[in-house]
């Protein structure tokens, strides 16, 4: 049986733009959660569709052919939601999985450039490279753009940094890896869901949906531009990879797929009958509007603070100690922390309100 991908039209039909205001509708909480960056918020649909789904299962009424058919319309959704088609897009579980095919086809000795301090799936799947002679070049996202060589063969970059929620300069990055033929891999994960995100201007990109987007966690996407994703090992190819996926289940021949489900790795099939919705959300919100929203709440905490305003979703701020962050805790909020900061997010559910209950456990 081979996987049937239904086209955009009959899989996600037109709808009108849904505004913030009316998205924070989807949600039963999020009062005082700033921790979208660490866990995303599922959606009434979310958790309706994840509940009938387990009750199907319970009564047996569950099936492989029927989840395969949601992962293919989960995987047009993402396509259009990052502005790629869906024949390169490969589906996944973890970030640092799909990372890993990438640095298990770095060249020998070859040289990837990271930032310091970026989130370690970005970073380790590369530094367990060193036995073929691959050198990982770290020096300050800041810097990333400038720091690109002729000796570079790859630049690994998260476009929201986790620690500290800095946005990527990424039109520098990509400019100065094509002038220096370098590829660019860019970990979306921190971004896609609170401000638009083009994963065509990078050569590969990877994104967990589970933060921003609100999916269950065990729900990854990866996009490779054709020319890029011909120089890539399928190292983790399995049955899901294959041309025909029920056709593959059995060895000994391999025939893989020859767009980007190569790369495919076996669906958690449960996650995904909750992505679905999740990703049909924020493919009907103007990404524009959601980030002028929650950028207005991030710079509303840096005054309320006197931080000088960030213009990011997430603010953070050194916290050695953690008592930022058990002020915040005791005042009933939920926030994170991170490489000793303290670390908040805004995303659709939060208002004012909730920058004012920061600001007060804060300041009092």
């Amino acid at each position: 049986m081979t996987v049937a991908t239904p086209t955009p039209a009959s899989a996600h039909p037109p709808r009108l733009p849904l505004s913030v205001a009316e998205a924070r509708t989807r949600y039963l909480g999020g009062r005082g959660y700033l921790a979208a960056c660490t866990l995303g918020l599922p959606t009434i649909d979310t958790i309706a569709a994840m509940r009938a789904d387990a009750e199907k299962w319970a009564r047996g009424e569950a099936c492989a052919a029927g989840y395969a058919e949601v992962v293919e319309r989960v995987r047009i959704g993402f396509a259009d939601l990052v502005g790629v088609t869906p024949d390169r897009v490969a589906i996944g579980s973890q970030t640092s999985v799909m990372a890993a095919v990438v640095a298990a086809s770095v060249p020998d000795g070859a040289e990837v450039l990271v930032p310091t301090g970026d989130f370690s799936s970005m970073v380790f799947p590369f530094l367990a490279q060193a036995h073929r002679g691959v050198v990982v070049r770290q020096v300050a996202l800041a810097d990333l753009a400038p720091s690109v060589t002729a000796n570079t063969w790859l630049v690994a970059f998260s476009l929201v940094q986790s620690a500290t929620g800095t946005v990527a300069d990424a039109d520098a990055i990509t400019a100065s890896a094509r002038r220096h033929g370098a590829f660019t891999l860019c970990d979306t994960t921190q971004a896609t869901g609170w401000m638009p995100v083009d994963a065509a201007r990078f050569d590969a990109t990877v994104c967990h949906s589970y933060k921003w987007l609100g999916a269950p966690r065990g729900v990854a996407f990866f996009t490779a531009t054709s020319a890029f994703a011909d120089r890539l090992n399928p190292a983790n190819a399995g049955w899901y990879a294959g041309e025909d996926v029920w056709g593959s289940c059995y060895g000994p021949a391999m025939s893989l797929a020859a767009d980007a489900r190569r790369f495919d790795v076996s669906p958690a099939w449960p996650a995904w009958v909750g992505a679905e919705p999740a990703i049909d959300l924020f493919r009907s919100l103007d990404l524009a509007e959601v980030r002028a929203h929650t950028v207005r709440l991030g710079d509303a905490l840096c005054d309320g603070l006197g931080l000088a305003r960030l213009g990011q979703a997430i603010v953070s701020w050194p916290d050695a100690g953690g008592t930022d962050l058990a002020r915040l805790t005791a005042a009933g909020l939920t926030a994170s922390g991170r490489a000793g900061r303290a670390r908040v997010a805004f995303h659709l559910w939060n208002d004012s309100d909730d920058v004012a209950r920061a600001v007060a456990a804060l300041r009092p």
